[in-house]
């Protein structure tokens, strides 16, 4: 089953229930207003929106119309929870390193985890916004999912049949302030601006064969300014993401709607490319001393996308375009 946020001029906007091609959908507003509101009771309206998403994919729904991910919202426009881990090896070793950073003792283990900010997330098409393009922006690739209700102290094999939904996002960084924000010892805050999430998510079961063990076996394609620069295996996490669910409710209960990312995909084969930027500067600083690709700059686009064995596409692209800020 797939399921997108149509705007509607709420903060929260619609639930969709999305045909398999992603060509059709449904409104669910009998089922469930909200995702927020599915979530909160994921055991009874489930069910009821699988048998719309039957009907919708046989070509038998009441009220079928075209679907557009320029009619999306993010499909969770605001989050109780958004935590995200730091789950690819290749990418902890290279971006740390190249800050002169060793990689954390025993990081596969007790995972890398930060809280980002849920309560603005954008929708696949909506331009990204910035301040100042010196600040460093660039672009991160990540798999997430969302939860049902976690209690506190759940393991891995219980974390795991509490995810929902899965989705491709794009966690946004502002590099430059990343290399002031660190060294502070207090964590990201103003070098994570908001999330953008491609337009649907997914159920497990959708995936097929392309989800097991607790992760997705399909690669993410990257464009920046048209030109690919990754189509990166998602699978090579050192977490299942039953294991940073249970990190992440290790001591608090997580509420039904969190969000938990798996970090910037990456490989440590250099042909696969990169997931963001930041990885491709320190590929760079790693074999000549500096940096020569440069960060995002207004005007410029990214395009993330997964593509499944038959070359449809997932969850629909995340197609942005880097905007200044307007008011």
């Amino acid at each position: 089953m797939k399921l997108a946020t149509l705007r509607d001029g709420s903060r929260d906007g619609q639930l969709a229930v999305v045909s398999s091609d992603l060509k059709t959908c449904h409104l669910a507003h009998d089922i469930a207003p909200t995702l927020q509101r599915a979530l909160d009771d994921w055991g009874f309206i489930e069910p009821q929106l699988q048998h719309l998403a039957t009907q919708l994919n046989s070509d038998r729904a009441r009220y079928p119309f075209a679907f557009n991910p320029k009619d999306c919202l993010a499909p969770l426009p605001r989050a109780y929870q958004w935590a995200d881990a730091s789950t690819y090896p290749t990418h902890i070793e290279r971006v740390l390193g190249a800050r002169g950073l060793p990689v954390p003792e025993h990081f596969n283990k007790d995972f890398l985890m930060y809280q980002g900010g849920s309560d603005h997330l954008l929708g696949a098409t909506e331009s990204a916004e910035f301040i100042d393009e010196a600040h460093g922006i660039d672009f991160e690739a990540e798999i997430a999912c969302i939860t049902t209700n976690v209690p506190m102290g759940a393991g891995p094999q219980e974390s795991e049949q509490r995810i929902a939904l899965v989705g491709l996002i794009n966690d946004w960084s502002l590099r430059e302030l990343v290399n002031t924000e660190v060294p502070k010892g207090f964590g990201f805050f103003q070098s994570k601006p908001a999330t953008s999430f491609a337009p649907v998510v997914v159920t497990p079961d959708e995936l097929g064969d392309a989800w097991k063990d607790g992760r997705l076996h399909l690669p993410v394609t990257i464009h920046w300014n048209g030109t690919r620069v990754g189509r990166i295996d998602a699978s090579g996490m050192v977490a299942s993401f039953g294991q940073l669910i249970a990190h992440a409710a290790r001591t608090r209960h997580l509420s039904a709607g969190s969000i938990i990312g798996a970090g910037t995909v990456s490989e440590l084969n250099e042909k696969a490319g990169y997931g963001c930027i930041a990885e491709k500067r320190a590929i760079e600083i790693k074999a000549t001393g500096q940096a020569s690709t440069g960060y995002m700059k207004m005007g410029d686009t990214v395009r993330i996308e997964v593509f499944n064995v038959h070359s449809k596409t997932v969850f629909g692209a995340i197609d942005q375009i880097v905007t200044p800020l307007s008011r």
